[in-house]
Parts: structure tokens; C-alpha cells; sequence
């Protein structure tokens, strides 16, 4: 994936989290957001940061707590 796609990709997860920046933070990514306004492609500090911002932040869900919803009872037939 080249780097203007993933600075997308992570500025648009990111702007869920603006509210919970703090004061340095949210300067750096308002900084974020007017370069990529710009059309501009983030070099590789910025694109550094903007992933540490995104792991602190953007925490995946772990779907493996839902398995037991969904799995099938081994007694049941499904040729019904």
C-alpha cells in the first residue's frame, strides 16, 4: 500500500479519536489534515507519527470474544 493511501486511511480512523488528543496532539494532526488537504505526501517522520498517534488511539476489537455466539450446537442438523 503506498504511503498517500495509508495516511488516508489513517486520518480518516483518527478524526473518531480528535476529542480524546491532547493540546499537542491535536495541533499535530490539524497539521495532519491541512497537508493532506494539499494533496501532499507525508514524509517518513510524519508518517511515523501520525502511526504512533493511530496505535495509541485505535485499539482492535477482538472478535474472538464473540465466537460463542456463533458457532453451531454439535447436535443440530442442518439438512432439515
Amino acid at each position: 500500500m503506498s504511503f498517500y493511501r495509508e495516511q488516508k486511511k489513517y486520518l480518516e480512523v483518527l478524526k473518531k479519536y480528535e476529542r480524546n488528543f491532547t493540546r499537542q496532539e491535536q495541533d499535530e494532526f490539524k497539521m495532519f489534515v491541512k497537508r493532506d488537504k494539499d494533496d501532499d505526501e507525508f514524509d517518513t517522520v510524519t508518517m511515523k507519527r501520525l502511526k504512533e498517534l493511530h496505535d495509541k488511539y485505535h485499539k482492535p476489537v477482538d472478535v474472538s470474544k464473540y465466537d460463542k455466539f456463533f458457532k453451531k450446537n454439535p447436535g443440530e442438523n442442518s439438512n432439515k
